[in-house]
């Protein structure tokens, strides 16, 4: 039987479309067919260094969509085409991988939720860190039992790129109205969503966020620009499971370069996870011989090992499993997304069910 070469669409091509595209590219079974940008010369250019024709370069996200020449899309803009662009997939029953976070607002979330319940396709949202090959190992250590029942976590994604030392201009990443909030959204998602791929789903937040830096100059160095959303947000959860968690984000963290981790404190060990070190991870336990708590710093085996672009591809196949950053986990990070933003608004604890 021949094997069936998928034909993939990419709307966007910013820097993180290149790392699609290579991930693409690395795939037997699939081909990319089509682009999409609203710069005429970077379409341009990224069309000859893939060798697309000219038919298939797109300044409308809908033409390509709509191409005969593409069975599936992966769509890397920013903030506030989210919801757009998986609503077009949606009635044009393309499946699609769409870049965190899963939308602009709730709102948004709720909207495509919606379409999507009408008119399902397989979809995929872009939490790669699911792929963290460390934080893969972490999720089955704590399903096989190795530290017992999880009760308190901590997870914290520092960078240090808006720092004022750094004299970061006002980019798109600070302006509301197309990034929906700031920290929160761009790096607290790979939190919540890593929380929700190793612990469960949330039942509450009590949330604090912060606008660190209240200014950044233009990109032409003209003007000051107001910046409306978070540099650093942090937020206590207790999960379905009864778990308790505490999650701290910033961009303003100086020496931070890209600093996700996670501890995992059980009933009979710990589990420490970091992309600092993606390929191990340390697991406290009591060793049985001696009845001495032990530490042991495991490397991460091949059975642990997937890359997104690989599920991406078993999604097309129907060969996925439960571990795909699915459109549903989407809409539940959106949600406690949601929750975040008005717990710190209310200065309360914000349940689940409100939203």
């Amino acid at each position: 039987m021949d094997r069936r070469t998928f034909r993939v669409g990419i709307i966007g091509l910013g820097g993180m479309a290149y790392a699609h595209i290579r991930g693409v590219q690395a795939l037997r079974d699939c081909k990319i067919t089509a682009l999409c940008d609203v710069d005429a010369a970077r379409l341009r250019q990224a069309g000859e260094e893939l060798g697309i024709g000219s038919e298939h370069l797109y300044t409308d996200y809908q033409a390509l969509i709509h191409d005969p020449a593409v069975d599936s899309i992966i769509s890397v803009t920013p903030n506030q085409l989210h919801a757009e662009v998986m609503e077009a997939c949606l009635r044009a029953g393309k499946p699609f991988l769409s870049e965190k976070p899963f939308t602009l607002t709730y709102e948004e979330a709720r909207r495509v939720k919606a379409a999507y319940e009408k008119g399902p396709v397989p979809s995929m949202i872009g939490f790669s860190y699911r792929y963290t090959p460390a934080f893969r190992m972490a999720r089955r250590l704590v399903q096989e039992g190795r530290i017992g029942n999880v009760r308190t976590f901590f997870v914290q994604y520092m960078q240090g790129w808006g720092s004022p030392l750094y004299d970061t201009p006002y980019v798109w990443r600070f302006d509301r109205q197309a990034s929906g909030t700031g920290a929160l959204g761009d790096l607290g998602s790979h939190m919540i969503d890593l929380a929700h791929f190793i612990v469960g789903r949330f039942q509450s937040v009590s949330s604090m966020m912060e606008t660190i830096v209240p200014e950044r100059r233009s990109l032409d160095g003209a003007s000051m620009r107001k910046v409306e959303v978070d540099d650093y947000a942090s937020f206590q959860a207790r999960m379905a499971s009864g778990a308790l968690g505490l999650f701290q984000t910033s961009r303003v963290a100086i020496g931070s370069d890209n600093q996700l981790e996670i501890t995992l404190y059980g009933d009979t060990g710990t589990i420490r996870a970091s992309t600092v070190d993606a390929d191990h991870l340390v697991w406290v336990y009591r060793d049985d011989r001696t009845g001495q708590l032990a530490e042991l710093k495991l490397r991460v085996g091949s059975g642990d090992r997937l890359s997104q672009w690989e599920d991406y591809l078993r999604m097309l196949a129907g060969t996925a499993d439960e571990t795909l950053p699915d459109l549903a986990s989407g809409y539940e990070n959106q949600r406690v997304i949601e929750a975040v933003v008005r717990s710190n608004d209310a200065r309360r604890t914000v349940d689940l069910n409100e939203v």
